[in-house]
Order: C-alpha cells, then structure tokens, then sequence
C-alpha cells in the first residue's frame, strides 16, 4: 500500500514540476533563449525561484505527517503527503498576459529535453530514496519523497537550463543550416543591402527609409522588430527567397551583447550603414555607455572600404564614430545646427525650420554640400521623426533620389507600430500608442505631444523605464518631472517599479489626487475607459514585457 501511495506522489510531484517548467519557458523564450539571461532575470526575485505556497504545504504537510505517524500501515502520513503534493504544485493563475509562450519547434524541442531531464532525475531519486529507506518508517519515506518533489519542483528554472544545454548541439546545427541557406538566398538575390542599428529609432528609421526608396526601387525591409541573427535569417529564407525583384535589403541589427552586429554583417554584407542614436537603452546589459557605442560601432567597422556611413551627427557618440574617419564616405545628418552654420560639409544634411503641430511635421532639409533644399511635411507626431527622416534622405540622396523626390514620398509616411501612433476612439478619446519602449530621448519628445492637446485631460499611462542601469532611478525620476509639465492625470503601472516616477511628480508639484498606482495594465485601461470622454486624450508610454511582472 505504502509503495503504491509512493508512487502516486512522486507523479505527482514530476506533473507539477512539469507544469512548472512549461510556464517558465515561456519567459525563457522571451529571454531569447539565453542561458545566463534568463538565470539572472529568476534570481533577481527571490518569488520566482522559491514558491511561497508549495514550501509551506511541504512544510505542513511533513509536521503533519510526524503527528500521524501511529496509523496502521502509514496510511494516513501517506494520504497527507498526496494532499500535500496537489496543493503544492496546483498551478496559480498567471494573472495578466501580454505575450503567449509560441510553441515553435526549438521551443518544443526545449521542453522535450528539459521533461526528460526532471523526470529522469526524480525517477532515479525516488527509487534510490525507495531502495534504501525500504525498511523504515512509512512517515520517514513520504518525507523523503515529499523532499525530493519539492527539491524538483524548485528546480524548474534549472531545467530548462540543463535542457537548452542538452540541446546547444542540436540547436547549433539547425543554426548554422538555417544560417548558411540565409546567405545562398542573399548571394542569389543579391539586393544592396542597408543595416540600420540604434539604441532607438532603427525600426522607425528602417521603414522611413523602405517607404522612400520604394517610391523609385523595391525595397524589403526586415519585418516588424526582427533584428537578431536568426530573425534576420527568418526574413530572408521566406521573403527574399527567389524574389530578384529586390534592389534593396534593409536589414535592422539590435545588440544585447558585443560581437552580435557583427554577426549579422558576416551574414548581410552591408554596403551602406546607419547609425540612428547611442543612449543607455540596455545600459545593464552593456555595463557602460561605451560598450553600448562600441557594439553599434561594429555596423561601420564592417563596411568594406568603399561602403557608405550614414551617422546622427547630434549624438555625441555617433560624432566620434564619424571622426574615427572609416569609411571614406560618411553622411552627417543634423537637426539642431544652423545650416548656415556648417563649415567643410558636415553634417551634410540639415533640418532647420521645424514646426511641430498636431498635423504633423513641417521643416526645411538643406544640402549643404550642393545647397539645394527642400521643405518637408510629415503627418508625424514627435519631433526625434525630424532625425529619423533626416537619416533615410541620406541614404536615399546616395542612391540617386532627389530632395523633391523624397519629400513627396515624406509626405505620406506612417508611424511605425506602436510608435506614437495617434487614433480616435468611438468614444472621441484621443490615444496615443507608444508602448513599443521607452527611452529618455523619447519620453521628451511623446510628453510634448501629449502636451499639445488642449481639449480635454491628459493621462499618462506608463510603467516607467527599465534597462537603463545606474541611470534607471534618476532617468525615470526626469520622467515624472517632465510628466508633470504636459499631463493632468497620471496612472503608474507596478507601485515598487514607479516609485522614482512618483518622487519626480511630487518633487514637481503635481497634483497627488491626479496620481493614481495600479499593478496591471488592465487596470490602468479599466480607469481610463470609467474616467475619460470625448476630447481628452490618453498616451500609452511604454509597455513592459512579462518578465517584468512578476
């Protein structure tokens, strides 16, 4: 009987772990997979790797047990022991969700290897726990096993490590096959290919510039965000493949660590690169501001000699790259100087005249090498769009486009998704969608917008900023001050995260009954749609990922 009841609990205790293990995956796939990642994102809260709920049922359970240890045949330690287990391991809800775990096949092969290794563990302990404890106690042995499901049940983040590592040859292999067949369709097609990297603005800039040269050439652009290794793979193998209709490639390259744009230049071949902005946007991850300017420096240290470097010239980062004097041909661009200003070309392109209104943008780009200049307009919300076009009319001036040409293309550009994207609700609400992410460049420029509507109230719906490491207190303390400027209402999204946001408010003056503090972004939409009507406006500042709620 005892044995029987035994069993029983060890399966359940492997079920749980089990479950555990297939919800984690779905924050290792959002941590792209990556070992070191993903282990510092659990142990950076002591609630993700030690359940609260399962180690007092355990605990419990084991006093209960001890209590009880007189039944005939230890049936009643083992019956505590079961129960124990189902409490322990019940699945709680998961609350909100933004992004569902994808079930490809990389991910499917992770939870294979990672159930194998939980079971095969537990079924080797139980049964060595079992072999020597053959003779003792029944309350001692549902104990023991109750320990080793728990032990297990703990350990399913260390499963999932141990099964992408077990998978690490496989998953290489698939790599590189699926890499080298990138490359094939790349040689085949053989499109001038453009890589646009940034701490931010490289997807805004990336589908500018698609939508310009698109009025004269076809143009690809990498879809969406995907701008890792093997998302730009993913774009090639099914887009490009077999299409030589495409003159050009335009290929955007995000970073979490040094070497990864270079990765994707060994692959791409770039032979034109632009650099949008260097800031702190993952400042945690690269440790310092340099790191992060080193690693976006790779996209111009890759160019062959005759490549073209299209550089920010207002950052001062990217102003030292252009310095560095690689390669030959550099476009500067610039929005703050004085086009009259400029001595020996550079920057070459400038924005002066800028008018930023609900309708849009309106300024003047000057070629300072050839003088000629052109007004643009824009139905864009954000003065930073100014630099962003600025970057794509180099690209496309080098490319044989006139100013005139480009300016007509400029004035039917879109917002790229999610970013400060204005629309109407049904209900005459105005909302402002710049949720993608934040940055302390971009806060400024999305709470002017914000300021701008005068109609009715302004709410502020935001989780504050992340990432940004020795700077994240201070930066988002600068975002409550400036919220303060240009918002009448302000809902924070997670009490402990917002408190610098909430210091800067206070600090400002504003209006703490105008403040209000909610855990979910449900609950911030829940607020605004009882609260708010016709005329009033709402600007969604950031939108963070699952691993930050919990």
């Amino acid at each position: 009987m005892i044995e029987i009841f035994l069993l029983i609990i060890a399966i359940v205790w492997a079920l749980g772990t089990c479950i555990r293990v297939y919800r984690q995956a779905r924050f290792f796939q959002i941590e792209e997979y990556m070992n070191l990642r993903y282990l510092r994102w659990v142990l950076a809260v002591r609630a993700r790797w030690l359940i609260n709920r399962a180690l007092i049922a355990w605990g419990i359970g084991a006093v209960f047990s001890f209590m009880f240890s007189e039944a005939p045949d230890g049936f009643l330690p083992a019956v505590i022991g079961l129960i124990t287990a189902i409490i322990a391991v019940a699945p709680p809800d998961e609350g909100e969700i933004k992004k569902k775990f994808r079930a490809t096949a990389r991910a499917k092969r992770l939870l294979g290897a990672s159930f194998a290794a939980a079971v095969v563990v537990v079924g080797i302990m139980s049964l060595a726990a079992s072999n020597a404890l053959s003779e003792s106690a029944p309350e001692i042995r549902v104990i023991v096993q109750g320990v080793i499901g728990f032990i297990a049940f703990m350990l399913a983040p260390v499963w999932l490590l141990i099964g992408n590592l077990l998978m690490t040859p496989v998953e290489a292999a698939f790599r590189a096959r699926f890499i080298a067949k990138a490359g094939a369709v790349l040689a085949d097609v053989n499109p001038v290919v453009i890589g646009v990297t940034g701490s931010y603005g490289k997807t805004t800039t990336k589908t500018f510039l698609t939508h310009i040269l698109n009025g004269r050439y076809k143009a690809y652009p990498t879809p969406k965000s995907y701008n890792t290794l093997m998302g730009v793979c993913i774009a090639i193998n099914n887009d490009l493949a077999n299409d030589h209709s495409v003159d050009y490639f335009i290929c955007e390259m995000g970073a979490y660590i040094p070497g990864e744009i270079k990765r994707l230049c060994d692959l791409t071949h770039p032979q034109i690169s632009i650099v949008v902005e260097v800031g702190p946007q993952h400042l945690e991850r690269f440790g310092s501001l340099e790191n992060i300017a080193a690693a976006k420096y790779e996209i111009i240290k890759e160019l062959p000699p005759d490549g073209v470097g299209v550089f920010n010239w207002d950052n001062p980062q990217i102003r030292a790259m252009v310095e560095r004097g690689y390669p030959q041909t550099r476009l500067t661009i610039s929005r703050t100087v004085d086009p009259a200003q400029v001595k020996d070309a550079l920057p070459r392109f400038v924005a002066s005249e800028i008018v930023e209104s609900l309708n849009g943008l309106a300024f003047r780009v000057t070629d300072t090498l050839t003088g000629e200049s052109e007004m643009f307009t824009a139905p864009l919300l954000g003065v930073h769009n100014v630099t962003n076009i600025l970057l794509a009319t180099a690209a496309a001036v080098h490319e044989r486009m006139t100013l005139r040409e480009i300016a007509r293309r400029v004035r039917e550009l879109k917002p790229a998704e999610s970013r400060l994207v204005a629309q109407t609700s049904p209900e005459g609400i105005t909302i402002i969608n710049d949720a993608y992410s934040a940055n302390p460049a971009g806060i400024v420029s999305a709470l002017s917008v914000l300021g701008m509507y005068q109609g009715g109230r302004r709410l502020l719906i935001t989780p504050g900023m992340v990432e940004l490491g020795d700077l994240m207190e201070h930066e988002n303390t600068r975002l409550g001050e400036i919220a303060a400027q240009h918002a009448t209402d302000v809902i924070l999204v997670g009490s402990k995260r917002t408190e610098p946001i909430l210091n800067g408010l206070r600090t400002a003056q504003f209006p703490m009954d105008h403040i209000h503090v909610v855990e979910t972004l449900s609950e911030a939409i829940g607020w605004y749609q009882r609260n708010l009507s016709a005329g009033d406006t709402v600007l969604f500042l950031n939108d963070l990922p699952d691993t930050y709620s919990v």
